[in-house]
């Protein structure tokens, strides 16, 4: 497949599939109202309606004159009839219904029957659009009660309730709370409404949460006319918004693998082409995101989901983008700014390669945990069990750190690894007894290419807890010992000087040591002679370890003809028999 047209085909499919999941469910193709106040703030409003305090609901001296007798066919028994009643009614588009469940205490008392349905209708699109109702949440009891015992930190028992929450919108720095509250007029039994603060805020909550400021200037026919139940405006609306996304988004994938790959600085020519794909795809997805939440304005009973999906994907492409953005930059530094590793002075260059190296991982899993928080707040679900879990923060604890015990350990070691250095990237070490070089340390554990191209992949924890030479830890100079055998007769001077020649004449010896040959042992047979070497790496001198060796026992073989090379002697009985 074309590179090209990847980004255009992947961001297609998942658009559509969104967008064609989002529109299906906008089944609100009414004219919607206007931002104007429902009620006028010069209105004077009614003054002390709450009667006698009372534990168990709140006692009105009057309900809603503007709305008459309730309907024997309305339910406002418990919280989640009251609320039912509100939605289902505001569905069918029987607002004068839906209107019984607000309780209008705190309007004026001029406000009309036709002013009060077009604030049921407010506050419904508010809720639709803006408000995850948890039904199974909300209480089917007269009294409010929850059906659990015990629930969390906020049980009550054997309490009834006279006021819950059900949402909660901002505006402006302050936090409004979406309550029903349970009242009591006359000799009536106590029955549920949406709290009368809740009214007496619908004009504002649908100045900052209602639909779009567009809609206001679509003709009646482009609400009236439908696709699928879409109003044809917003199907219309949704394809522009998808051709403007995709534009933008193929745009900035342009700019990044063409003109910026051009760049005269070099970070930013050695890391657009690794980020063209993630910010065309963020870019495009922030961009049809913003264009529906704030123009088109789906509402309809999956429209707050509609808008979580897309949120996800935003979220989810931005923080691809970062991801890739300090993944790109970190390497870039890495290959331009380390210098070389295996030089005789490249101690500054490793520690700098091995910080960068732990840095990008960290940061990389920090802007993914952020990410991954961020998705999953859109959930109710996973917002109580995380404060759940830090109500229980000590059991929690000790769960998480039992299961997780070996990976955290780990990173932990990683940590100190980091600010101990006992090992840095490219350098010498030996690990069970395997030759190699430190080729990358990980989250969790470090890799060693040893001479032969294998690769250990030895945990952070054994390199913190265990013994291991490192050969690189303050430089890389080694000084390598050359062990021959050879005869008791031998003349080790003659061994000294053409050993000294040798490393004289060798373009690999560093000169920090001087030639030196020891007769470090003496056995039954052999005498045991050691030469040492030095020079400026550990390879180098292995090199030059082996390659005097060879020279040394040639050396010695052609003095006298092999006459002191070690040789195996056996005593001999020249007793004759008679």
């Amino acid at each position: 497949m074309n590179k090209r047209f990847f980004l255009p085909q992947l961001f297609s499919i998942c658009i559509a599939l969104i967008s064609f999941e989002g529109l299906g469910q906008d089944t609100i193709n009414y004219e919607r109202p206007s931002r104007d106040s429902t009620i006028s703030s010069h209105s004077p409003s009614i003054k002390g309606n709450i009667g006698v305090y009372d534990e168990n609901y709140y006692k009105l001296r009057h309900v809603n004159r503007a709305l008459g007798e309730t309907p024997s066919e309305v339910n406002l028994q418990t919280p989640q009839a009251t609320l039912e009643n509100f939605i289902l009614n505001s569905r069918n588009k029987e607002f004068n219904k839906a209107a019984y469940s607000l309780n209008l205490n705190l309007l004026p008392s001029s406000v009309s029957k036709k002013q009060v349905e077009k604030l049921a209708r407010k506050l419904f699109m508010v809720i639709n659009q803006n408000i995850n109702l948890n039904w199974d949440e909300l209480s089917d009891r007269p009294d409010g009660q929850t059906d659990e015992a015990m629930q969390g930190n906020k049980a009550l028992i054997g309490k009834s309730r006279r006021s819950l929450e059900f949402g909660k919108l901002e505006i402006k720095d302050r936090d409004i709370s979406l309550r029903l509250q349970r009242v009591k007029y006359g000799n009536e039994s106590p029955y549920w409404l949406i709290s009368a603060n809740t009214v007496e805020n619908i004009d504002a909550l649908y100045a900052v949460y209602g639909p779009s400021n567009i809609g206001e200037i679509i003709p009646n026919w482009g609400w009236q006319s439908t696709i699928f139940e879409i109003p044809i405006w917003k199907a219309i609306g949704s394809l522009v918004s998808f051709i403007i996304s995709f534009l933008l988004g193929w745009l900035i994938l342009f700019l990044l693998r063409r003109v910026f790959s051009n760049s005269r600085h070099k970070w930013i020519s050695g890391i657009s082409f690794r980020l063209a794909f993630p910010a065309g795809l963020a870019v495009g997805i922030l961009c049809f995101y913003f264009l529906l939440v704030n123009y088109i304005s789906f509402n309809g009973f999956f429209a707050n989901s509609f808008h979580t999906i897309l949120l996800i994907a935003s979220v989810g492409a931005t923080t691809w983008f970062i991801m890739r953005f300090i993944d790109s930059f970190m390497r870039y530094l890495v290959k331009h700014r380390t210098g070389n590793i295996a030089g005789e002075n490249s101690l500054k260059s490793r520690r700098r390669l091995t910080h960068l190296s732990v840095a990008r991982r960290v940061f990389i899993f920090l802007i993914f945990v952020i990410g991954i928080a961020i998705i999953l707040s859109q959930f109710e679900s996973f917002v109580q069990v995380g404060i759940s879990l830090f109500a229980s923060a000590g059991v929690a604890t000790i769960i998480i750190g039992i299961a997780a015990q070996s990976t955290l350990g780990n990173i932990i070691a990683g940590i100190q690894i980091a600010v101990t250095k006992p090992v840095q990237i490219g350098d010498n070490v030996i690990m069970n007894d395997n030759w190699g070089y430190v080729e990358d340390i990980g989250f969790v554990y470090m890799i060693v290419r040893t001479w032969d191209q294998r690769r250990l992949v030895v945990p952070l924890k054994r390199v913190i807890s265990e013994t291991f030479e490192n050969w690189s830890m303050i430089n890389s100079r080694q000084v390598r010992p050359i062990y021959l055998y050879a005869d008791y007769r031998i003349e080790v001077q003659k061994v000294r000087d053409k050993f000294e020649d040798l490393l004289r004449n060798s373009n690999t010896w560093d000169k920090k040591k001087a030639p030196t040959v020891q007769v470090v042992e003496i056995t039954e047979k052999t005498m045991k002679l050691s030469a040492y070497c030095s020079a400026k790496d550990p390879l180098t001198a292995w090199d030059l370890q082996c390659e005097l060796r060879e020279k040394l026992i040639a050396y010695i073989g052609e003095l006298e003809d092999g006459l002191y090379l070690a040789k195996t002697r056996n005593t001999l009985d020249k007793t004759l028999e008679k």
